[in-house]
């Protein structure tokens, strides 16, 4: 049974305590070298993290700071977990708004199910308003084929969100512009087999990357794979900006990624802080490293940069969960936080790097698996060129 939650009164119910749940992040601290090394999935992490309640949907800025707190013990589960939570947020802020289609995806969730994504394609640069998979009308459904890309939590998922383009075909009696179909597959294995995969989905185990290794988001292969017409999300004209389902998915998912690189920024400031008070030096004397005027400015500098996100992260939150609508300004406000988490994150680690010296660079240090996994941060979409056409469209109008 999961802990009782935390109230805040203005995040709403947390999952996370840093005091409370102490135990269970220091093992989740303890476990992540060891998932790094062998390149596997957080397994226990996602186990203990299930049994403590932390799948279950809540407010946003709840969720941003459970996943801060979260990503500072275990980056790759934190980050993970973020896809999960996205859905959750997506339900929920449509039900805020009287539109309970997704009423299901609550239900499902507090059933146990856990939700990932498909949306990323090898060339696809417009990420949610076209698809280079190819969705095709059937009986009770839609037939999806293509591949997708950093289907994090793969080994996993029972719930995977994707979206596909369909064009209709004169030769089925078909008519109209294309559009873009959003929904879930299922993963019900009626053996109870929790690597099953849905007839159609093929999952192939090929995430061996710099970083964020836990999060084992392998390649999904889709050969006909149904969506069936129940858990279809959205279907959208192509290339449009869409609606408040895909705004949802924005908010959720740009604050919770930018939460998780801040936390990898607040626990490399913690050990930098740490090495400046136990590493001595000759030239002082063998006195610490505190002592040394240029380790204080770079740590100072560091923890400057990192106190300038909270305030930022905590007033997007509290407006999204408020309901406040800024219409189209939100996608500047929402990629423009994402990519500034990004950036500080990493001229954090960087800062910290410096701080630490050589001790920080081997290869079982903690600081050197946060510098490998902060740089993941900018493969997450909105990369900075869409994050600066999204503030001139703003600023200047679109292009014509």
């Amino acid at each position: 049974m999961a802990d009782a939650p935390i109230l805040d009164a203005r995040g709403g119910d947390r999952a996370l305590d840093a005091s409370r749940d102490a135990g269970m992040l220091a093992r989740i601290r303890e476990r992540a070298p060891q998932y790094d090394r062998d390149n596997a999935f957080f397994t226990d992490d996602l186990a203990e993290l299930r049994a403590h309640g932390y799948l279950a949907p809540r407010s946003l800025t709840a969720a941003m700071r459970d996943q801060r707190l979260l990503a500072a013990h275990g980056p790759a589960t934190a980050l993970g977990l973020t896809m999960h939570l996205v859905w959750m947020g997506v339900a929920r802020d449509l039900a805020a708004a009287g539109d309970d289609s997704l009423q299901w995806v609550l239900d499902d969730a507090a059933a146990g199910e856990v939700f990932a994504f498909a949306i990323s394609e090898r060339g696809n640069d417009r990420v949610m308003s076209d698809s280079l998979t190819r969705a095709d009308r059937v009986d009770g459904g839609w037939a999806l084929t293509g591949m997708k890309i950093f289907t994090t939590l793969s080994p996993a998922w029972t719930r995977l969100g994707t979206l596909a383009r369909h064009d209709p075909d004169p030769a089925r009696g078909e008519s109209g512009d294309p559009v873009i179909v959003h929904g879930f597959l299922m993963r019900d294995d009626p053996q109870g087999d929790p690597t099953a995969t849905p007839p159609g989905v093929t999952v192939t185990p090929d995430w061996d990357t710099l970083g964020m290794r836990a999060t084992q988001s392998h390649t999904t292969h889709l050969d006909g794979a149904i969506i069936r017409d129940e858990h279809v999300a959205r279907i959208l004209p192509a290339g449009s900006p869409g609606d408040q389902y895909t705004l949802a998915i924005f908010a959720n998912f740009l604050t919770l990624i930018g939460a998780v690189y801040a936390g990898i920024a607040d626990r490399a400031l913690e050990l930098a802080v740490e090495s400046a008070q136990t590493r001595t030096g000759m030239k002082l004397g063998g006195a610490p490293y505190a002592h040394d005027p240029d380790i204080r400015r770079r740590i100072a500098d560091a923890a400057i940069a990192l106190d300038a996100l909270a305030p930022q992260l905590e007033a997007v939150t509290a407006a999204r969960d408020a309901g406040v609508d800024r219409g189209l300004r939100w996608f500047r406000d929402l990629t423009g936080l994402k990519q500034r988490c990004v950036q500080t994150a990493r001229d954090v680690v960087d800062q910290c790097m410096h701080a630490v010296g050589g001790a920080g660079y081997r290869s079982t240090a903690e600081l050197s698996r946060l510098q490998r996994d902060v740089l993941a941060g900018i493969y997450h979409p909105s990369d900075p060129e869409s994050v600066q056409a999204a503030v001139a469209a703003d600023l200047l109008g679109p292009l014509p």
